[in-house]
């Protein structure tokens, strides 16, 4: 397992944070490792729901079938999903208010077989992905 995270703090409130992070129209502006929905972003969010997305980590285009595992509107989205060689992805975006701004983190996680071959390199990978797409996130939002 392979385990990777990144948090910064975005002069913006919840409620705008949450607007632009579940706008999937815009997604690819921010998400660093996003290349397309081949279907569509999620129709309804909402506990169960399943999406289908193309991504890119470390060079490699991968396919990742989410379902949505938790949802809190503008402070929780928790999604779970299947990706190639069986590694299941899990993602949680965790938005906490902090006066006039948001603290913004990300958590993810890799798990399977294929990623203990290269979880050194997935981790740093990950962790700088994350990173620019929070900052990314933040340049939208402010």
């Amino acid at each position: 397992m392979a385990e990777v995270s990144a948090e910064a703090r975005i002069e913006a409130p919840a409620e705008k944070v949450w607007a632009q992070l579940t706008d999937f129209s815009s997604y690819g502006e921010w998400n660093s490792t996003h290349t397309s929905f081949p279907k569509g972003g999620p129709e309804t969010l909402e506990v169960g729901g399943t999406f289908e997305e193309h991504m890119k980590l470390m060079g490699f285009p991968a396919e990742v079938e989410w379902t949505i595992e938790e949802l809190e509107p503008a402070r929780t989205l928790a999604i779970r999903g299947k990706g190639p060689m069986a590694v299941t992805v899990a993602t949680r975006y965790t938005l906490t208010p902090d006066g006039e701004g948001t603290t913004v983190r990300i958590d993810g996680e890799f798990t399977g077989a294929a990623v203990s071959l290269m979880a050194g390199k997935l981790m740093d990978s990950a962790t700088a992905a994350l990173s620019e797409s929070l900052r990314k996130l933040a340049g939208l939002v402010t």
